[in-house]
C-alpha cells in the first residue's frame, strides 16, 4: 500500500501530465491517487470529468466504481464495474471488484459465484480466498444470529411492535443501549455528532462536537425525514429506512428508529462505505427496552 508521501508524489506527476495535456487518460490514475488519500469528492470530480472525454476507457470506469464503493453508492459502483467489463472483458480485477460490491450489497450468492469461478482459475490467490471466505461466512453468521434471537426472544421484554412497512432495529439479548451506541458512534473516525430526534422533532439524546446548534440540526433533519416519509414519496418509492445526505461541509446519515430517527453527522472527507458499515453495525445492536428512548 502506497504511503501518503508516495501518493503525493504520484499526484504531482499526474497533475503535471494533465497540465501538459488536459485530455490525457492520466486522469484515471490521478483520481485513483486521490481516492487512496481519502479525498473522495475530488477523486469523483476528476474521474467524472475525464469520463466525459474518455467514456470508453475501461480502467477509468474501474476507478469510478471504486470511488462509488467507498462512498457507499453500491448500485452506481456496480454499474461502473459492469461498464468496465463490457469494455475490457471479464478481467480478474473487475471480477474481484464486482464480488466486493455484491458483498457490501448483501448479494452473497452472486459474489460467491464470481469468486468460485476466479478461484478455479487462480487457486493460490490470497485476495480471492479472503473474499470468498467472507462471502460464505457472513450469511452463515447472519442465519445463526437470527436463529439465536428467535430462540431467546421469549426471554426478552419488548414493548414496541413492528408495523407493516417498518424496519425495526434488531433486538439483541445482549445489545447496547442508546447512550452506548452514541458513545461508540463518536469513536468512529470522522463522526462528530449523534442524536435521536423524536417523531415530534425534538432531540431526545445527543452527543455533539460541532459548533452548530444541535436542536436546530435535529429540527431540520426531522423535517427532511418527514418529507422523505411522506405519503406521495413512500407510495412511489417505498418507505425510507435510511438516508444519506451530503452537503459541502458535512455528511448526515439518517437511520429509522422505532420512535423517531437517529442522525449521525460526519466530516466531508469521511469514507462513506466505512461509515455506513460501522453505524449500521452499532444500530443493529441497539436494544429496545421498557421505558427506553
Amino acid at each position: 500500500m502506497a504511503t501518503s508521501s508516495e501518493l503525493d508524489e504520484r499526484i504531482e506527476k499526474c497533475q503535471h501530465l494533465m497540465e501538459a495535456d488536459p485530455n490525457s487518460q492520466i486522469f484515471a490514475a490521478l483520481a485513483e491517487a486521490y481516492r487512496k488519500k481519502g479525498d473522495l469528492d475530488l477523486a469523483f470530480r476528476i474521474c467524472k470529468n475525464g469520463l466525459k472525454v474518455h467514456n470508453n476507457y475501461g480502467s477509468a470506469h474501474v476507478v469510478m466504481a471504486k470511488i462509488n464503493l467507498d462512498r457507499g453508492l453500491y448500485d452506481w459502483a456496480e454499474i461502473e464495474a459492469k461498464r468496465a467489463s463490457e469494455l475490457d472483458g471479464k478481467t480478474r480485477t473487475v471480477g474481484l471488484l464486482l464480488a466486493e460490491i455484491y458483498i457490501y450489497k448483501g448479494e452473497f450468492k452472486q459474489a460467491i459465484k464470481i469468486l468460485k469461478d476466479l478461484h478455479s482459475k487462480d487457486i493460490d490467490n490470497p485476495q480471492i480466498k479472503k473474499l470468498l471466505e467472507i462471502a460464505q461466512r457472513i450469511p452463515e453468521e447472519q442465519a445463526a444470529e437470527a436463529e439465536t434471537v428467535q430462540v431467546e426472544s421469549g426471554r426478552i421484554e419488548v414493548t414496541e411492535v413492528a408495523r407493516p412497512g417498518d424496519s425495526p432495529i434488531a433486538i439483541a439479548p445482549k445489545g447496547m443501549d442508546l447512550k452506548e451506541v452514541m458513545d461508540e458512534a463518536l469513536a468512529v473516525k470522522g463522526v462528530r455528532g449523534a442524536l435521536l430526534v423524536s417523531n415530534e422533532g425534538l432531540v431526545a439524546e445527543s452527543r455533539w462536537q460541532l459548533k452548530s446548534d444541535v436542536n436546530e440540526c435535529g429540527a431540520v433533519m426531522s423535517e427532511i425525514w418527514k418529507s422523505l416519509s411522506g405519503q406521495k414519496l413512500s407510495k412511489a418509492f417505498g418507505n425510507a429506512n435510511n438516508v444519506l445526505i451530503e452537503s459541502s461541509d458535512l455528511i448526515f446519515y439518517l437511520v429509522k428508529s422505532y420512535n423517531g430517527v437517529l442522525v449521525f453527522v460526519a466530516g466531508p472527507t469521511t469514507n462513506l462505505g466505512t461509515l455506513r458499515l460501522k453505524i449500521e453495525g452499532l444500530v443493529e445492536n441497539l436494544t429496545q427496552t421498557v421505558g427506553g428512548l
